[in-house]
């Protein structure tokens, strides 16, 4: 055999040995590439030739290689967005940063400022939707709260908003929240809206501050004088109805007195009628009996005396 025949011969072999290792390889990266893992919080969307396919459940799958492209999406994790501020780490004691005021700064009702924080919790509910039917759905889920809370914290007063209105205003941004992103098909659950601060600016706290010790002291000294009107008042009253009451049973006491007497006066008057004489004598010795025992010292002359200087110890 010539060198020219070995060389071919040995060309051919590499040839052979070369094909055969590329069809091993091509096979090695069709088998690599025709498997893919979908983790448990997620789904898979399969995309095929860019048009949506089908979406799989947490676990290994086929797929046909370098035809199928595969999107994970989490639909079991609870997603949140914090607005005004940003969580910069978690933990026992957090860390904030709060320089996003432009977030939060919003108008009122009644025409004043005030500073919204809050987070909204959501869910992926449809991955394809959440996909492919709005660019950016998260950017976009932002922009709908912003507009969705200012709408409502403008339909409110500015107290109310600070005060007795914050539950309200979590629902109803809630729902608002909720049919808007229905409307947008953008795939999103609204979960919850926690507000978290509600205050007036920077620029203006310490006026409000002042503005609110103001409102607690008046709310205390009311509350003061309404304890003082009802401790001092119920008393008075009392006092005024036991004076009235004395009175009353003092004008019962004499009117009741006056008309004994004159019932007495008259049944004497009566009897003085029938009898003067008689009647003149007992009441003359009846009064005669009520003033003797008073006296301390009684002389007893005879009608016929001269005078009563003989009967006196003129040596005392």
């Amino acid at each position: 055999m010539t060198s020219t025949e070995e060389i071919t011969k040995n060309i051919k072999l590499n040839a052979g040995k070369f094909i055969k290792g590329f069809i091993v390889f091509l096979v090695l990266l069709l088998l690599m590439n025709g498997f893919y893992m979908v983790q448990a919080e997620n789904v898979g969307v399969i995309l095929r030739f860019g048009k949506y396919a089908k979406t799989t459940t947490p676990g290994l799958h086929i797929k046909v290689p370098f035809i199928d492209k595969v999107y994970q999406v989490a639909v079991e994790r609870q997603l949140k967005e914090e607005f005004g501020f940003r969580t910069l780490r978690a933990g026992v004691t957090s860390q904030y940063s709060r320089n996003y005021n432009s977030e939060s700064i919003m108008l009122t009702g009644d025409l004043n400022v005030v500073g919204v924080e809050w987070i909204v919790q959501y869910r992926i509910g449809d991955p394809y939707k959440y996909l492919f039917k709005v660019r950016n759905s998260r950017l976009t889920l932002r922009d709908m709260n912003e507009a969705v809370m200012r709408e409502v914290v403008g339909d409110r007063a500015f107290n109310e908003v600070l005060t007795v209105g914050r539950q309200e205003i979590t629902q109803t941004a809630e729902i608002k929240l909720q049919k808007l992103c229905d409307e947008y098909e953008n795939g999103i659950r609204i979960k919850q809206i926690v507000l978290q601060n509600v205050n007036p600016p920077d620029a203006v706290k310490a006026s409000f501050n002042e503005v609110n010790q103001a409102q607690q002291d008046k709310e205390k000294l009311i509350n003061q004088a309404r304890a003082d009107y009802n401790r001092i008042i119920p008393k008075a009253k009392g006092e005024a109805l036991q004076t009235i009451q004395k009175a009353e049973g003092y004008a019962s006491e004499r009117v009741n007195g006056a008309k004994g007497d004159v019932a007495r006066f008259i049944a004497v008057f009566e009897e003085y009628e029938k009898a003067p004489d008689i009647t003149r004598q007992r009441i003359y010795l009846e009064t005669m009996n009520q003033v003797m025992p008073k006296m301390k010292k009684k002389f007893i002359i005879d009608e016929q005396s001269s005078g009563v200087l003989p009967l006196l110890n003129l040596d005392k």
